[in-house]
């Protein structure tokens, strides 16, 4: 069996069409969903990027695996075993596919763009393809993946074959014609002028008068993109810039899947289509990036199309992690006891009837300190620590305010405190299944999570450019904050 896995970075499910986005970004995904099943509940159990692909790769939460964060204290990945010897019981998916024969093949610059190094562990073959680091363009990867496709796939049965496109991830630099081929922006109702100067108030990184940290004028770096957001069309601006980046990427993914129709090969393999997260386009004041355990930031595409298997959609509750699971029981190969990805091969054979996971639990520890439970009908969060944001400690809100716009934790004590008693438990079995400290704990303990951007030169730069208010405001959100443990 080949089996594709497309790995996009920034992709958010609802600006495609297959999950009802009305502008025409991706033709060519919705017509590969139209003959796959598509998961509408998938979430990615940790973000950003290094937690989110390490969850994949090893098949385990970050509380287990480590790496929260990018770098530092609680981001450094505990590999699954000691020096030479490797724990059988929680094989990196590459490993466990290549000792069933798999030829595992990968095209991606992530290990080189955040020196993840235990990214290669398994492959049989890793091709960087440029050194950019993730700032090159999906005709960039194609120019490689394709003349590779042409002289190894129809020789090489047993495939996992792995693809990252990096083009929804800012900086949008797709070539400017596609700023015009989706029609006028769609914005959503949220998305309001009022609602745009409320965001203008804000300090953080990613905000209105701050999209590209540290820059001292208005200047945007790239023509998709505005230097600042002043109004409700600068906002549409940014919003069609980001599904210009994904339209450009769909029409190079229709390129690979007509490659693969030349070759003979597309019918018989199984593609995956996912990302590594989501990202934040207005919610909570962030524009294009993911700085938070929001729920745009952790909900994901997730389209399978796998031979001999009848199309439909699922709304079962799934991790992106649960793919790893998912692959091998889809192939036959049993499902490592150390893992905590689940497989849901029975929501692709029967998508009306699976439901999937009770509720999810996803965190995030770069751009702030956050832990969520997801049910069918609340989102919980708490915040430790809101990094350069302002975060309430305490969130609740119901699934389809997914903007987050009104924290309903005072109307609904009980929920509340049911939902974090649920946190609690789940932090408390990981971390005895672990035996180690809980990544969280290890990023509050040395600073707060500051990795890129740290509040001395953000204070610095927000007075220097007319914002000593919000300096201020800031650093007082942060010193009342404190950084308070987990547990």
């Amino acid at each position: 069996m080949r089996i594709i896995y497309l790995d996009i970075d920034s992709l958010r499910p609802d600006h495609l069409g297959a999950y009802g986005y009305p502008r025409p970004t991706s033709p060519n995904l919705d017509a590969l969903a139209a003959r796959s099943v598509v998961m509408g509940q998938a979430f990615g159990s940790s973000s950003p990027c290094v937690p989110s692909r390490a969850c994949t790769l090893t098949g385990q939460f970050a509380i287990r695996h480590g790496a929260l964060t990018h770098w530092g204290p609680g981001g450094t990945l505990r590999f699954p075993g000691h020096a030479h010897d490797y724990d059988p019981h929680r094989p990196m998916l590459t490993r466990l596919l290549r000792e069933h024969g798999y030829e595992t093949v990968s095209f991606s610059s992530f290990l080189d763009r955040h020196q993840a190094f235990w990214f290669g562990a398994g492959w049989s073959q890793m091709h960087t393809h440029t050194l950019k680091q993730g700032d090159e363009n999906a005709d960039e990867v194609n120019g490689a993946v394709i003349d590779w496709l042409r002289a190894n796939i129809q020789d090489t049965p047993d495939l996992f074959l792995h693809l990252q496109y990096w083009d929804p991830h800012r900086n949008y630099t797709m070539p400017t014609a596609w700023l015009e081929r989706t029609g006028p922006p769609h914005l959503p109702s949220w998305l309001t002028e009022d609602e745009v100067d409320r965001h203008r108030g804000m300090w953080g990184p990613f905000t209105p008068r701050h999209l590209f940290p540290f820059r001292t004028d208005a200047a945007s770096p790239v023509p998709a993109m505005p230097g600042q957001i002043t109004s409700l069309d600068d906002a549409a601006q940014f919003i069609n810039g980001y599904d210009a980046a994904v339209a450009f990427l769909d029409d190079q993914l229709g390129q690979l899947f007509a490659v693969l129709d030349e070759l003979g090969v597309l019918e018989e393999t199984a593609v995956v289509v996912t990302a590594d997260h989501g990202e934040a386009l207005g919610e909570e004041g962030v524009y294009g990036d993911h700085t938070s355990a929001a729920e745009v930031v952790h909900h994901v595409p997730m389209i399978v199309h796998w031979p001999g298997v009848e199309p439909g959609r699922s709304d079962a509750l799934v991790y992106q992690l649960d793919m790893a699971a998912t692959v091998c029981e889809m192939l036959g190969i049993a499902v490592p006891g150390g893992w905590d990805s689940r497989s849901f091969a029975s929501a692709l054979r029967q998508p009306g009837g699976a439901a999937g996971r009770d509720r999810l639990v996803w965190d995030h520890g770069l751009y702030s300190a956050q832990r969520v439970v997801r049910t069918r009908e609340w989102l919980y969060r708490r915040s430790y620590h809101p990094g350069l944001y302002a975060a309430e400690d305490v969130g609740l809100f119901a699934v389809d305010d997914r903007a987050q716009l009104r924290n309903m934790a005072n109307e609904q004590p009980d929920v509340v405190a049911e939902l974090a008693a649920h946190l609690e438990d789940w932090r408390t079995a990981h971390l005895a299944r672990s035996g180690a400290p809980d990544p969280m704990d290890e990023i509050l303990g040395t600073g707060g999570p500051f990795r890129y951007i740290q509040p001395g030169p953000w204070a610095r730069y927000l007075r220097e450019t007319g914002s000593s208010q919000e300096a201020d405001r800031m650093e007082r959100v942060i010193a009342e904050t404190g950084l308070d443990r987990v547990g």
